[in-house]
């Protein structure tokens, strides 16, 4: 009886510090995308082996802008800017390379967001967009090429999915 005790405390304090841990790293999270808006939209960029600004490539880019930039541009596209906050925010590489639809598969849904979770758009068998989440309504985003890292109401992209959590 006494070691049942124990242990259900044990779980208790442990699943208390777990997420108080989640959120202080999705505060992290926040302040990382606060402080690195600015950083230039390069299609493919934040992609190389480790996450943060990089050059970007070119192929399957139909951007606007012509000829394309990014293979000049050293700068992030919107999953590689995902990406390197969370790397910053969790003190490891926990979404990985890969596009939108690579990193909704690590996430949750949710039904109400918190700062620093993730917003989607597309539909639920193809993304397209990422942004993080910062509170009222706004996101923190890499949004097109021609653009930096900014602010943005999260109806700026018409489809959204939805609002995603980390870990799943």
């Amino acid at each position: 009886m006494r070691w049942g005790r124990l242990l259900v405390g044990m779980a208790v304090l442990a699943l208390a510090s777990g997420s108080v841990q989640r959120e202080d790293e999705l505060v992290r999270v926040v302040g990382y995308a606060y402080t690195f808006q600015g950083i230039p939209y390069s299609w493919g960029g934040g992609h190389a082996a480790r996450p943060g600004p990089s050059r970007g490539t070119c192929r399957g880019y139909t951007g606007s802008v012509r000829p394309c930039p990014a293979l000049w541009t050293r700068g992030l596209d919107c999953s590689g800017f995902t990406r390197w906050m969370y790397r910053l925010g969790f003190g490891e590489d926990v979404l990985g390379n890969g596009t939108t639809d690579d990193h909704i598969r690590r996430l949750r849904k949710v039904s109400v967001a918190q700062p620093g979770d993730l917003v989607f758009y597309g539909t639920g068998r193809k993304t397209h967009h990422v942004g993080v989440y910062v509170g009222g309504g706004k996101m923190i985003n890499a949004f097109a090429t021609g653009t930096k890292t900014r602010i943005d109401d999260v109806s700026a992209v018409r489809d959204l999915l939805g609002y995603y959590h980390y870990p799943a």
